[in-house]
């Protein structure tokens, strides 16, 4: 009776500690099922609902983390990348809150006009077209001379020269002799010994004044016929000059030549007539006024530049040959699609701007230019007009969309041919075409910390860079020759 009890008892106490078990386990079941819907729902957005793919960092975009938190690189939040965001064609999608952080800014492409104006430096020259050249009509001997070295400048009639003219002697005598005779014919005789003294070189003022005065003028005044400066004196008092010898060249200073050296690839944009202004170191503030004369037709190989004549007003005749001038030319102005200059990523073969589709949506767009002046570039084709275009961060999204065009192209095969590294590392200096990266140790490729060179990017330096100034870089190593960067971007300022 006793053992009978004691199985009952123990079969009890198997029962009970079913129940427990059984409903430990259901209590167990009961708590499980939320943990994993979290687990399930740890990748959904509590603002939006959308599902995201992963988090990165704006600024080092190819590094992707699978849970929010504070990016490692930068002193800010990671960003979620949802798994709806258009990928398509290299486009990307930025959320409102990344667009403030990245301080993204857009412009509308609008119509306009542009007037470019080319700087270009030049230097004066005589003008040409005002040289007069002063010679002797007869022979004679030099008595006086009245201006005595070259480069001095001479007022319009100012005596030059004292000739005394041996030739015009008899021939004055003769046409005072006929003048004295009386009689019929006497008038035709004068005529002819008047026409004599013509042939002698003697002027019709010269011929008045001996038939006036009665008396033989032997002497002649050679003066200015022009003002200007003398730049070339051939008669000395004492010496015999010949008839056609030149005695004076004198160049006016009322104007002068300026020759401007035109790049060969601006040489379409100058064109004759076009107005000038221009400016000099020892003449502060004052422009000087001109036309565009003539494109000479001689290219100067060293420098595969045009020369332009120009001619500039010289008021007071204070330019002078040989000064150095600034010359800025303004060509005809054009109408066209125009954008802000900044907006424009030029990478060596291509331009391309950012294109804001809307919603957060942007698409990297291959565009044609043409004319650029004041900060305005012209757009000949890729855009239209009332599309929006991104000014500010551009080339941090143009990163981010090469960065996913590329890890599609990954997929495919052979489309990758060398591999792309990042790091933080300090920009030191530029040396002939390389730049000198101080890096970190890369365990990846067996590299320890070191200062090194590497190739420029194709899309240059960023502006302002200054040694010591930390850097985000990306780099690929070419089975021969040194590393080649393919994107640098400043994330600091200098040491």
């Amino acid at each position: 009776m006793n053992n009978h009890r004691q199985k009952l008892i123990a079969f009890a106490v198997l029962l009970a500690l079913g129940a427990v078990g059984y409903g430990a386990y259901q209590l167990g079941s009961r708590h499980a099922a939320p943990a994993v819907a979290e687990s399930h729902d740890a990748k959904i957005d509590p603002g939006t609902g959308r599902r995201v793919l992963y988090w990165h960092d704006p600024m080092v975009p190819g590094q992707k983390f699978d849970k929010p938190g504070k990016s490692p690189f930068m002193d800010m939040q990671l960003v979620p990348v949802f798994a709806d965001e258009a990928a398509d064609a290299g486009g990307i999608s930025v959320s409102p809150r990344q667009t403030q952080n990245l301080g993204l800014r857009t412009v509308e492409v609008a119509r306009g006009s542009l007037s470019p104006q080319i700087k270009v430096s030049g230097s004066v020259a005589w003008n040409e077209r005002g040289l007069t050249v002063v010679q002797a009509r007869n022979t004679g001997f030099v008595e006086k001379l009245f201006v005595r070295a070259t480069l001095d400048r001479v007022a319009k009639g100012q005596p030059l020269a004292e000739l005394y003219v041996p030739d015009w002697v008899a021939a004055q005598e003769e046409f005072l002799a006929v003048k004295k005779m009386a009689g019929e014919g006497m008038a035709a005789l004068l005529d002819a010994a008047r026409q004599r003294m013509r042939q002698a070189g003697m002027s019709e003022a010269l011929i008045a004044q001996v038939d006036k005065s009665g008396t033989v003028q032997a002497r002649i005044t050679i003066t200015a016929p022009a003002a200007g400066s003398v730049i070339e004196l051939a008669a000395r008092e004492g010496m015999t000059v010949m008839a056609g010898a030149t005695l004076f060249r004198i160049n006016a200073l009322d104007s002068v030549w300026v020759n401007a050296e035109i790049p060969e690839s601006q040489a379409a944009l100058i064109k004759p007539g076009m107005p000038v202004e221009a400016s000099l170191a020892g003449f502060s503030g004052q422009m000087f006024k001109g036309t565009v004369q003539a494109i000479l037709p001689e290219v100067e190989a060293s420098t595969r530049t045009l020369k332009a004549r120009i001619e500039l007003a010289n008021p007071g005749g204070r330019l002078s040959p040989g000064m150095f001038v600034r010359i800025a030319l303004g060509s005809t102005a054009k109408s066209g699609l125009v954008i802000p200059s900044e907006a424009l990523i030029r990478t060596g073969s291509r331009s391309v701007v950012m294109l804001a589709e809307g919603e957060g949506k942007y698409r990297p767009v291959d565009v044609q230019t043409g004319q650029e002046a004041n900060g305005q570039i012209e757009i000949t084709s890729g855009l239209a007009a009332g599309q929006k275009v991104v000014v500010s961060g551009q080339f941090l999204l143009d990163s981010e969309a090469s960065l996913r065009s590329v890890g599609t192209r990954v997929a495919e095969p052979m489309a990758l041919t060398a591999k792309e590294y990042q790091v933080e590392a300090v920009f030191e200096s530029v040396v002939d075409d390389m730049a000198m990266i101080s890096h970190p140790a890369i365990p990846e490729l067996k590299w320890g910390a070191m200062t090194m060179g590497f190739k420029l990017p194709k899309d240059g330096l960023p502006k302002d860079l200054k040694p010591g100034q930390k850097v985000h870089i990306a780099f690929t190593t070419p089975a021969s020759g040194e590393p080649q960067l393919t994107h640098v971007m400043a994330i600091g300022g200098g040491k």
